[in-house]
Formats: structure tokens, sequence, C-alpha cells
């Protein structure tokens, strides 16, 4: 892969950039099938951690530390107001925002956030009504909250993917507790579905108790912090952070069990088996696995028109390596091949959506963060 590099002199550090036609130029960058060109659409940003395109071409980007931004038309507004508190500490703070289908009417928003009580910290979701000017968030309301809040300040999950029916699936993780991802009556560790509302849907596994908790709709998750529907399937997957390896994407399916940390392809950090070994009667398979890990941030599936060549592939954002790895699929659906593109030449990469012209839209993790639009290149000439 090579890179040619024209970044504008507007591109010191700390100096906000606004891109296309507005400041720096794009990289060029070769791919295995296709050459992308990578524009800046913002920077100064601190530790973004989701954007969503908006109906009128902006973007709605979340910072870590407990801000919303709008860009649109190369300008970088204020942080939004009504964002509720958040804790942010090591991996928490504000995390996800997704527009409800009917956003072009209806205004309406969700996002994740670690918040705190006297117990300790956990993942909340909450929907909001961004008002018309984008000023401020507006009727904010808690629609999950986690059962149990603990101390600590890691594995929260909290990405959303939102159902064909409007319905929210959100992913928990075990906050650095393993054993309650196995614990059906705890929310750690979980992909839970809840409605708009945050009431519980009629078709969730355990609507009515019983075994587990009436939101949860699968367990043995460790950190998921990836999860998107395929727009050709239907089917909900999931990307989540192993331990010592054992990363890995899943197909996600109502009251089954993945397993952490009974089995796992990775090991602890301090090298040592992790529970009874790589697969048990009961316990379901990923559909691939990392090792070493690439820390993934975000999954998206692509369904673009502007990138024929990848139909169907999985994007997953990684942090570790600072990459964006593309995973082919043959027709059974297995995994078949790999290619890791941007490596190191970002930052780490933490959200990665598929924009509605089928441009990707990343966000880099960084303290000085940035907000990325990769694009089909121009044939360059000779």
């Amino acid at each position: 892969m090579t890179i040619a590099r024209t970044f504008a002199a507007s591109l010191l550090a700390g100096v906000p950039v606004f891109a296309p036609g507005f400041a720096a130029a794009a990289d060029r960058v070769e791919t295995e099938k296709v050459a992308v060109s990578v524009e800046t659409l913002a920077n100064g940003l601190e530790h973004p951690w989701a954007v969503e395109v908006m109906p009128d071409g902006a973007y709605l980007v979340t910072e870590r530390p407990g801000r919303m931004r709008i860009v649109r038309e190369g300008k970088l507004s204020d942080p939004i107001g009504g964002v509720p508190d958040v804790r942010a500490r090591g991996q928490g703070g504000l995390m996800d925002v997704a527009l409800a289908p009917d956003f072009a009417t209806s205004r309406t928003i969700y996002f994740t956030a670690s918040t705190a009580n006297r117990r300790g910290s956990g993942t909340e979701a909450f929907s909001a009504t961004l008002a018309a000017d984008g000023s401020r968030l507006e009727n904010v309301k808690p629609i999950f909250t986690m059962d149990q809040f603990t101390g600590g300040s890691i594995q929260y999950g909290a990405r959303i993917a939102i159902a064909r029916d409007g319905s929210l699936f959100i992913s928990i993780g075990d906050r650095g507790d393993r054993d309650r991802s196995q614990d059906w009556k705890d929310d750690a560790g979980s992909i839970v579905h809840i409605n708009a509302d945050g009431s519980i849907p009629a078709d969730n596994p355990f609507k009515n108790g019983g075994k587990a908790l009436p939101e949860i709709w699968s367990k043995g998750h460790r950190n998921p912090q990836g999860i998107t529907f395929d727009t050709a399937d239907g089917k909900l997957y999931t990307v989540e952070h192993g331990a010592r390896g054992g990363d890995e994407i899943n197909v996600i399916e109502p009251g089954k069990n993945y397993g952490w940390p009974i089995i796992s392809y990775g090991r602890n950090y301090s090298g040592t088996k992790i529970g009874e070994g790589t697969a048990k009667k009961g316990l379901e398979q990923p559909l691939h696995y990392w090792d070493p890990s690439i820390a993934p941030g975000a999954l998206a599936i692509y369904r673009g028109k502007m990138f024929p060549e990848w139909d169907g592939n999985f994007l997953v954002a990684a942090l570790k390596f600072e990459l964006l790895s593309r995973m082919q699929r043959d027709d059974s659906g297995a995994f078949v091949a790999e290619e890791q593109i941007f490596e190191g030449d970002y930052g780490r990469i933490r959200d990665i959506v598929i924009a509605p012209d089928g441009a990707l839209l990343m966000v880099t993790d960084e303290a000085d963060g940035a907000l990325l639009r990769v694009s089909r290149a121009d044939r360059q000439n000779g």
C-alpha cells in the first residue's frame, strides 16, 4: 500500500481543518482492489467516538469527554447543549450516537454514555430531540440503564444498532469482571434489545423474566464495541475485544451464549489459559477471530455504491494497529481473506460508518482526533 501525502499548511497541530474543498488536499491510498482518497473533514476533536450522517449532509460527532458537535459546510459547531453528565474516565464517557429512522421529521437521536452513581459506573442509553438549529438536545430521557453499576472504568461496550422496526440493540461489556458475562441476571457481557421508548420488545427470548433479565438478547460477550445489521440478509453481527488474542466476529441470535469466559481463543495477559479451551457444547463459535488482537472499535458491512469491489465485505475499525480491516467472505459466508488498510497512518480508528453516497467515514480516537472521509480516488494520468 502506498500513500501520496499532500497535507496543507493548515494541518498544524491544534488548528481545526475542514473539507472537502475547505482545507487540506487528500491522501491517495492504493488498496488491493481500488485506490481511495482520504480527506480530513475536521480535526482538533478530543477522543471522538462515533459519527453519524445527518439528512442535510452534516455530520454529528461525539467526543468521549462529554461533548457532541456538528460538522456542517466546513465548520465545526460549538458543543451541543443539553448533553447529560457522563463519567469520562478510562474507557468511559460519551460514546455512540445513532439517528432514529424518522430523524428527518422527528429529530430524535439515541446515544450511549458511561454514567455514575454511588456504586460506581455503568452503561446507559438515552433518547433526545436535536433542536432544529442543532444547538442543543431537548427531551433527554434515559431509555436503558444497566442493572449493576460497579467500580473500574473499562469495557462498557456501548454500541447501538437500530433494527428495521426501530428497536435498539445495545452492546454491553463485562466491565472488567468476566464472570458477570455468564450471569443471566446481570446486563454485563450481553447484547440487550429494547424498544425506542425503553420497553421490552415482544420477541425478546426472556421477555417474561425467568432465566434472564427481560432485556437480554444474548450473553457471553467480553467487550463488543461493534454491532451492525447486514442490510442484505438482516442478520445482526458484532465484533468484540478479546483479551490477549481472541477478538471475535459473531452473528448474534436470540438466547445464545457466546462463551466468554468459559471459552476463548485468547489468553490472559499473563499468558495463562482462559476458561476451558476454545469450544464447549452449547456455546457459540465465532465466525472469525484474531490472534494477535487488533482491538476492534466498530463494525460496518459494506453495501454501498461507491466501492462495488467491496460489496458484502466486513469493515472493522482497529485501535491497536491503527488500521481498517477489510474482511472478505465466500458464498457460504466464511471469511476467506483480510486486507489491512491505513496501518499506522491516521491513529486509532474508533468508528467506521457507510455514508449515503457509499463513502466511508472514520473517527480517530486521539487527543487531537479527526473525522475522515474515504472515497474513490480519481484515476491518475499516465
